[in-house]
C-alpha cells in the first residue's frame, strides 16, 4: 500500500473518531458555558450561608470526628477529622495522609512501605484525590473556610443563590461555586466555575442525601449532565 494512501486512511480514522467529539463539545460549550456572575457581598450573603449550614445540621457535622466513604467505586477514604489524617486507598496503593504535615505521611504499595521520590508522588496524588473527592462529600460545610468569599447572586428565576469563591487553599484556589438552595436553605445543586473544567457554569445536583450515625448529612450521588458521581460506603461517627 502506498504511503499517501496509508496517510489518508490514518487521517480518515482520526477525523472519524474526533469530529463527533469536537461537535459534541462545541454544542455543550455553546449551550452551557456562562460567565462568572457578579455577586453582592454583605450581611445577606452571610445569612444565606448560615441558613444553609443550619439546614444541614452543621453542629452534627462539626462533632463528627470520623468519616469513611468510597468515591466512584475507585477511591476509598478513612478520615479522622479531629486528628487531621486520612487513609486513602486506590488500586494497589495506600497512603496514610497527614493533612497538617505531608512529610509525616506514609505510603504503601501492596502493603509494602515505599519512600523517596515514589512516595512523594503518591502523597501528592493522594492529596489531590482527597481534596477533590472530599469536596464532593462535604462542600456545603466549607462555606466559611479560611480564604472563602460569599456573595448573593440573583438567579434567572428571580430567586437568590449563594456564590462562594475559594481564594486560597485546596488544590485549585480561585474556584467559585453558585449554590442553589431550597426554601429551607438546603442545597439542591451548584454551578461551577473551576479551573479543571473548560466549560464554566456547569451544574451538578446535591439532592441524594443520607444521615450518618453522627447526624451529619452527606450526599450519595451527584448528577453532572449525563454523568453520575456515586458516593458509597458512607459512615460518620463521633
Amino acid at each position: 500500500m502506498k504511503p499517501k494512501k496509508i496517510a489518508k486512511i490514518i487521517i480518515g480514522v482520526i477525523v472519524f473518531f474526533t469530529l463527533p467529539s469536537l461537535l459534541f463539545f462545541g454544542y455543550v460549550y455553546l449551550k452551557y458555558d456562562e460567565d462568572l456572575p457578579i455577586g453582592t457581598k454583605g450581611e445577606q450573603a452571610e445569612q444565606m450561608a448560615t441558613k444553609m449550614l443550619s439546614a444541614l445540621d452543621y453542629e452534627a457535622y462539626k462533632n463528627t470526628n470520623y468519616i469513611e466513604w468510597t468515591f466512584k467505586n475507585r477511591h476509598h477514604y478513612q478520615w479522622k477529622k479531629n486528628e487531621e489524617t486520612c487513609t486513602v486507598h486506590w488500586e494497589d496503593y495506600k497512603v496514610d495522609l497527614n493533612l497538617k504535615d505531608a512529610s509525616k505521611s506514609k505510603t504503601y504499595i501492596h502493603n509494602f512501605e515505599v519512600q523517596g521520590e515514589q512516595a512523594a508522588e503518591l502523597i501528592t496524588k493522594a492529596t489531590d484525590y482527597f481534596n477533590n473527592d472530599s469536596f464532593w462529600l462535604v462542600a456545603p460545610y466549607k462555606v466559611f473556610d479560611s480564604g472563602t468569599e460569599r456573595s448573593v447572586v440573583t438567579l434567572e428565576n428571580g430567586k437568590l443563590g449563594l456564590l462562594v469563591t475559594y481564594t486560597s487553599g485546596g488544590t485549585t484556589p480561585g474556584d467559585s461555586y453558585l449554590w442553589i438552595l431550597d426554601d429551607k436553605g438546603k442545597p439542591t445543586s451548584f454551578k461551577m466555575w473551576v479551573s479543571i473544567l473548560p466549560i464554566k457554569g456547569l451544574e451538578a445536583t446535591w439532592k441524594d442525601w443520607t444521615t450518618t450515625e453522627s447526624g451529619a448529612q452527606l450526599p450519595t450521588f451527584h448528577k453532572l449532565m449525563i454523568l453520575g458521581l456515586q458516593i458509597t460506603d458512607i459512615k460518620g461517627e463521633n
